[in-house]
């Protein structure tokens, strides 16, 4: 899941070198935390955040074969 966002927020930023995405496991769940360049946090939020919402989509498709569910936060 780490590469899919990583791989998802480096095409849309136009600093894809400050790209970073961390993955912290839980009990129950997975954490990914997604840090971009300040200048490139609206092109990954998007308009009403309707990007971040998009992303979180993909993402909580891929997990469903894992049992785990799969959290994406924006930093």
């Amino acid at each position: 899941m780490k590469e899919l966002v990583e791989v998802i927020a480096k095409a849309l930023v136009d600093h894809p070198d400050e790209v970073s995405v961390t993955e912290t496991e839980r009990e129950d769940s997975i954490l990914l935390a997604l840090s971009v360049a300040p200048s490139d946090m609206g092109k990954v939020i998007g308009k009403s955040g309707k990007i971040a919402r998009a992303i979180r989509s993909v993402v909580k498709a891929a997990s469903v074969r894992s049992d785990k569910k799969v959290i994406v936060e924006i930093e």
